[in-house]
């Protein structure tokens, strides 16, 4: 069931409606039913697998924290009778314990993850190899359900179990509670990843029905299916026909296709967790915000600050960091340090473990190289920009005055912006020889910009109207975001205080959705693009 279905929106309505006559000590278990009805509808045969993550989790959790409690109690009682060391070293032997549940809880749900998602990609790999000696003898591919959302609330429920683990959270005593944590439907089919800490206790705490919630809310999620239907989905129209075409759309057609494909899958992603975002808002609930103006950042690094927040500090704190403080990594970093010298040595431990959060990043994305090209090459551009820092540093000092110019600042979000986009055309043609070579053609098949201007860009499947269309509700966005940006606030918040105005911000952009939003059969709109991973 998509967000942007018929379907989904009566199913909204009708549990907003539920949640606000339950009583507020019984609506987290109405929010339980809806989001396994929710996920129950998307695939029966998907339940299964949420469900043993839940069951594991508790388990994993409960054990760990049995055993934190007992070895409390244990130093409790016997704080006399034990010198500093003896307790250092209980310590020491219950954690070790507790590292190993840990360890059981993450290979079995992350385990299940890595079967169903790169049993394919790892048989083509061993296929492709096997091939250079036999053409006769191949390993069958075997066929695998994935369910829908498996890497974000795997990745959310193992973050809980991580937290756990380290004693930023509780391990929850109710099961039932675990599950909704998990499967909480808004954020179950395309994030954000959510932290325990940050969620549970909204989750569970009544909500009275507020307008300063429900309008703010229902705002949120109509600007979310305007980004979606109105300009996502239509330049997809384009896309897709530039992508099945490689060989006949080259040149200026791929400049076109990193520029509409940036437009395409921000508008697609961000819509998406809009929706996301105002359902909760509409159920009196706080989630994380996942996007914070990604277009406006001046480097790589900053961009990946600024986009899906969620999933890079999960990188970031469950693998770089542990990764880097690891002993096997300590051990490096003294031995790159005696044998290449303290600036160089320095470098190896950190670089390694950024290599590795970026290759894991890319395979999250997908089970195909495209995706490990595509991390790889962000992790390079990040590298290659550290070690030219000081150069950088030089040159500002050199100009000073560049600091503080607007067109300094326009110069380099463009460069981001573009360099961004470029490596991103691996996500399109899924094909890594392909990608290199369809970019190779902007820099010498220059007849296809006279194809191009000539009225080429109207073969695509996408007319003179909807290029307009697209165009102003680009613009729309971009006005909206400069000015939430600039101002520091909430505009739909601030449309809500004016009851009338809310009212006809909505009915406005309901309109235009159903004039000028693109659908598909039964007027269910396309899958969002982050529904795969």
């Amino acid at each position: 069931m998509s967000f942007t279905s018929i379907g989904f929106i009566c199913f909204l309505a009708a549990t907003v409606v539920l949640y606000y006559v339950f009583p507020k000590k019984h609506q987290w278990k109405l929010l339980l039913a809806a989001s396994l009805a929710f996920y129950f509808i998307a695939g029966e045969w998907y339940l299964p697998y949420i469900l043993f993550t839940i069951i594991s989790s508790y388990i994993v959790a409960r054990l760990m924290r049995k055993n934190s409690e007992r070895e409390k109690l244990y130093i409790e009682q016997n704080r006399d009778s034990l010198d500093k060391d003896a307790r250092k070293a209980y310590k020491a032997a219950e954690k070790k314990k507790r590292f190993r549940i840990l360890i059981l809880g993450l290979v079995l749900n992350f385990g299940i993850l890595a079967v169903l998602k790169y049993t394919g990609f790892t048989v083509n790999n061993i296929n492709s190899i096997i091939g250079i000696f036999s053409d006769n003898v191949s390993l069958p591919l075997p066929k695998l359900l994935l369910p829908m959302g498996i890497s974000f609330y795997t990745f959310q429920t193992m973050g809980y179990l991580i937290d756990v683990y380290r004693e930023r959270t509780q391990a929850e005593t109710n099961p039932f509670r675990l599950a909704l944590f998990v499967s909480f439907f808004p954020q179950l089919v395309q994030g954000p990843i959510s932290r325990h800490g940050d969620l549970s206790e909204q989750l569970f705490c009544g909500h009275s029905a507020k307008w300063e919630n429900i309008a703010p809310g229902m705002i949120r999620v109509a600007w979310g299916f305007f980004k979606k239907l109105v300009i996502a989905d239509t330049v997809m129209i384009a896309i897709k026909s530039i992508m099945s075409s490689p060989e006949r759309y080259s040149g200026a057609y791929v400049v076109f296709l990193i520029l509409a494909y940036s437009a395409q899958i921000y508008a697609d992603f961000t819509g998406g967790i809009d929706i996301t975002i105002g359902i909760g808002e509409m159920l009196g609930i706080r989630i994380k915000e996942n996007f914070d103006h990604p277009f406006a950042s001046t480097s790589t690094k900053e961009y990946w600050r600024r986009w899906h927040i969620t999933m890079g500090t999960w990188f970031q704190d469950y693998i770089f960091y542990p990764l880097s403080i690891c002993k096997p990594m300590q051990k490096l970093s003294k031995w790159s340090r005696a044998k290449m010298g303290p600036a160089l040595g320095k470098r190896i431990p950190v670089y390694l473990a950024t290599i590795v959060t970026w290759f894991v990043t890319g395979l999250w994305h997908g089970a195909s190289w495209n995706f490990i090209v595509w991390g790889l090459l962000n992790c390079l551009v990040i590298l290659v920009s550290q070690e030219l820092q000081p150069l950088y540093t030089k040159f500002h000092n050199r100009f000073p005055k560049l600091n503080d110019s607007y067109a300094y600042t326009l110069f380099c979000r463009t460069r981001t912006f573009l360099l961004m986009g470029l490596i991103r055309v691996l996500d399109c043609y899924r094909d890594v020889p392909l990608t290199f070579k369809s970019v190779g053609t902007v820099f010498y098949d220059f007849s296809s910009w006279r194809e191009f201007f000539a009225g080429g860009v109207f073969d695509l499947g996408v007319g003179p109207r909807e290029y307009i269309v697209v165009a102003l509700a680009i613009v729309t966005v971009c006005i909206v975001s400069k000015f939430q940006r600039a101002e520091g606030i909430s505009l739909r918040h601030k449309i809500a205080e004016r009851p009338s105005l809310a009212f006809l911000c909505l009915s406005v952009l309901v309109v235009v959705i159903i004039i000028f939003g693109s659908y598909g059969i039964g007027f269910d709109a396309s899958g969002f693009i982050y529904n795969q991973f």
